[in-house]
């Protein structure tokens, strides 16, 4: 312990008998230091910019809407209304293994007249299948969701948003509004669930309803006005196919080549061309989310490359000052090696010379990225595009470990001119 301690003072020595040159050198790689972790952390705080815009629908989802025809086909004219219903949903999970949750959804046009006592107000109402809850990244946080057996005897059952229940029924908590009754537009429901999400407010608005029980009360037969899916990870080779996150993410190729049989599947069923893009339009998340997740990758990948090369430009400062060193110390090193000391004994020296130096730099630029970045992700008003611009755990090791071999690099060369100093001619040195 006492030897190393007095290697450290004496490399510590050795580098303030310079200050000037020391200084400006070890601000070159404090720098890049600094930068790299600034950069990284502004692109980790886009990254979860583009991650919360993603963060009301499942990332590996897909939605299908109806169009019209706008190509001939077989007989028919264009311009045909595509309608989609309930042996639709059942012919998809049927033919594409892919498909792991599968709903539909009825919209009742406009906002319907909501009421419980002399509370009333007009929200928004869908009919959808149990399993709308984890494509939408419905919070159950009282109750439950809409299930199976809702739909199939089509009861009169509703979950409604946070906000709804906050109007309905004011001053109660969500538990006690369970069981509660609310008219919707002179049709009574029974409340089981109370659900949140991340969507905001304007989500929060809503009520879901059995989808068979939306068709049954307000004229719809078995029509659907879209289909939602998502596709299911173990059929894809990825993660769990959860509510959101990388786990979820299917690659952009996986997505088109479902969407691709899926467009096939409904066209045999309703009689439009399969290149018709018009006739139903294809929503990828998942499509969407690989495209962005790909692109932040590369990011990350550039902004490494950068902040490294800045690095590397302040090594290449802290070898030239420790190649002077070992120039304006050849007396000296000539005469340790006279007095025994070995060429891997003077190598260890001047590499740890070179570490202390970058590593002392190198660790003030990585805590002043870190104190920017927490004052950035502290004071900075709340905003879509930057959110949490922070390092993690990995990012520090990383830079530790660049920090290391930037030290060892630094001190590579010189520490082999030192190696290769002979007594003798280190007595002859002016």
């Amino acid at each position: 312990m006492t030897g190393l301690l007095d290697r450290l003072r004496e490399a510590l020595q050795t580098h303030t008998r310079h200050r000037f040159r020391t200084t400006v050198t070890a601000l070159s790689v404090g720098w890049g230091i600094f930068m790299l972790v600034l950069l990284l952390g502004a692109g980790r705080g886009l990254e979860n910019g583009m991650r919360w815009d993603f963060r009301d629908d499942a990332v590996n989802s897909v939605w299908v809407y109806r169009g019209q025809t706008s190509i001939p086909w077989q007989g028919r004219p264009v311009g045909r209304q595509i309608r989609f219903d309930l042996s639709d949903i059942a012919l998809l999970s049927a033919a594409i293994p892919e498909i792991d949750r599968i709903s539909g959804r009825f919209n009742l046009r406009g906002e319907f007249t909501v009421s419980a006592g002399a509370r009333r107000s007009s929200f928004s109402v869908r009919g959808v299948h149990p399993d709308h809850r984890i494509i939408e990244q419905t919070i159950m946080v009282a109750g439950r969701f809409i299930d199976p057996l809702d739909v199939a005897r089509r009861r009169k059952v509703v979950v409604i948003g946070r906000r709804v229940a906050d109007y309905l029924f004011p001053g109660r908590s969500f538990d006690a509004v369970l069981g509660r009754w609310v008219d919707v537009s002179g049709i009574r429901y029974r409340v089981v669930g109370v659900f949140e999400d991340a969507g905001g407010e304007s989500e929060e608005r809503r009520i879901y309803i059995p989808i068979t029980t939306a068709q049954a009360a307000y004229g719809g037969g078995d029509e659907v006005h879209q289909i939602l899916f998502t596709l299911a990870p173990s059929s894809l080779g990825t993660g769990s196919s959860g509510v959101g996150g990388d786990d979820g993410a299917v690659t952009v190729e996986e997505s088109r080549r479902v969407e691709d049989r899926v467009r096939r599947v409904l066209a045999r069923t309703h009689g439009f061309h399969p290149d018709d893009r018009k006739a139903i339009r294809i929503r990828s998340v998942a499509e969407r989310y690989a495209e962005l997740v790909g692109v932040f990758t590369r990011l990350r990948r550039f902004i490494w490359l950068v902040g490294v090369g800045t690095v590397l430009a302040g090594v290449v400062g802290v070898s030239n000052i420790m190649l002077i060193s070992v120039r304006e110390r050849t007396r000296e090193l000539g005469l340790r090696k006279a007095l025994g000391a070995t060429p891997r004994a003077l190598v260890a020296m001047i590499i740890q010379e070179a570490l202390i130096l970058t590593a002392l730099s190198g660790y003030a630029g990585l805590v002043a990225g870190v104190g920017v970045l927490a004052l950035v992700e502290r004071y900075m008003p709340d905003n879509e595009y930057l959110r949490d611009p922070q390092v993690d755990l990995g990012v520090l090791v990383g830079a530790t470990v660049v920090l290391v071999v930037a030290g060892v690099l630094a001190g590579w060369w010189p520490a082999r001119r030192a190696a290769a100093v002979t007594p003798v001619a280190a007595l002859r040195d002016e």
